[in-house]
């Protein structure tokens, strides 16, 4: 299995390096005038076969995970229209800027690409996790999406690095995930202490 990572976000190293770690075959997929400046940045543009364009890094993948800035969906979606073969399962990691009708970056690569294996999962850490995480209390992400196969593909691949998968039912739920994102992160920007603050859903 060959994991695509989209974006030059601390979301997409940080996630890289866990698969990685765990033996997995990755390759990030970043902008053409992308000039990371992190050493981690550094070290993969030292290894040929790391960093690629949007683009070549899905044509790459079996498994896509989009951790790239919402001003850069369109460019991923461009991408994946472009895809002869429609049999890659696209995670989309990100959160739409917040929206009361509940509009959300998932349903926007849905209906951009017009791509059926869409799911959501890992929106809950922030595209700039771990540094939205300096007390490492988030050891759960939450998925939804539809078909089972593609569900359990997700689950699996989420539990690889060591979270808690907790699944929240059809693709329809993902405007629901990124409420609770920018729900979390209005209550952690009004507090007037500097500390970290989370909160879980429940599950049984």
């Amino acid at each position: 299995m060959t994991i695509a990572i989209l974006g030059g976000t601390r979301l997409s190293i940080a996630l890289g390096n866990k698969y990685l770690s765990r033996g997995e075959d990755v390759v990030f997929g970043v902008r053409e005038e992308f000039n990371g400046k992190d050493i981690e940045w550094k070290i993969l543009r030292m290894q040929n076969n790391k960093v690629f364009g949007y683009c070549e890094a899905i044509n790459k993948a079996d498994v896509v995970l989009i951790c790239c800035e919402n001003e850069y969906l369109p460019l991923v979606c461009e991408c994946l229209c472009s895809l002869e073969k429609r049999d890659k399962l696209v995670v989309d990691c990100t959160n739409g800027n917040y929206h009361p009708n509940f509009d959300c970056n998932t349903q926007y690569i849905q209906e951009q690409t017009e791509y059926s294996r869409v799911l959501k999962a890992f929106n809950n850490l922030g595209l700039d996790y771990p540094a939205s995480d300096p007390m490492e209390l988030v050891k759960e992400t939450y998925y939804c999406g539809n078909g089972d196969l593609d569900k359990y593909r997700v689950k699996k691949i989420i539990e690889l690095i060591g979270f808690k998968a907790i699944d929240v039912g059809s693709l329809q739920n993902a405007p629901l995930l990124e409420a609770f994102y920018h729900l979390r992160k209005q209550i952690c920007d009004n507090k007037t202490e500097k500390v970290d603050y989370h909160f879980k859903l429940m599950s049984v």
